[in-house]
């Protein structure tokens, strides 16, 4: 869990640790596995399934557009690491998405 929190408070000093508890909760067993605990932003059938499985169903968000363009902004927002955390991945999504407090 302390890694998960350190990797998200890189890019958001002032990361929730709470918000990041139910992140690495929701994501549950997937987070065993590297390639599942990873977010590939050049993988098209990756990106459509956070916008679908994160932004949409889990945060609510209804429009495809919106969710594209912050799922965009988180992309190049941790384009310097190679490998995606996607716990800071969804952590992201959810903080450019006002979703946080809903979490």
């Amino acid at each position: 869990m302390q890694n998960h929190i350190e990797d998200v408070k890189k890019y958001h000093a002032d990361a929730n640790e709470d918000v990041v508890g139910k992140i690495v909760s929701h994501l549950g067993i997937a987070l065993r596995n590297r390639d599942s605990a990873l977010v590939s932003c050049t993988d098209p059938e990756e990106l459509a399934r956070v916008r679908e499985s994160w932004c949409k169903k889990h945060l609510g968000e209804t429009d495809d557009t919106h969710c594209d363009s912050v799922i965009e902004k988180v992309c190049e927002t941790m384009s310097g690491d190679r490998a995606k955390n996607r716990v800071t991945f969804y952590y992201l999504t959810a903080k450019h998405l006002n979703k946080l407090t809903d979490l």
